[in-house]
């Protein structure tokens, strides 16, 4: 799931003037960086979260018999 940026809302938090006046003089966008920081935050989760769907998946499938894969491609390569 990737996010779209055709909603967006505001968030306001408090920091000391000297850290925002430190990071103001070193160049930092500082709204620029807490976007880019909890976007990567939010896909973060997003992925912990896909993944441990598939995981669930995973332990739903049955294991192949033993000899399954050196089976299937003597077969494959005997019919061509």
């Amino acid at each position: 799931m990737m996010f779209s940026m055709t909603q967006t809302t505001v968030i306001t938090t408090r920091i000391k003037k000297e850290i925002k006046e430190t990071l103001e003089k070193a160049g930092i966008n500082i709204p620029k960086f807490i976007r880019q920081h909890l976007e990567e935050l939010a896909w973060k989760i997003q992925l912990k979260e896909e993944t441990e769907k598939l995981r669930t998946l995973l332990n739903k499938v049955k294991p192949s018999e033993k000899g399954f894969a050196e089976k299937s491609v003597r077969e494959d390569r005997e019919s061509h």
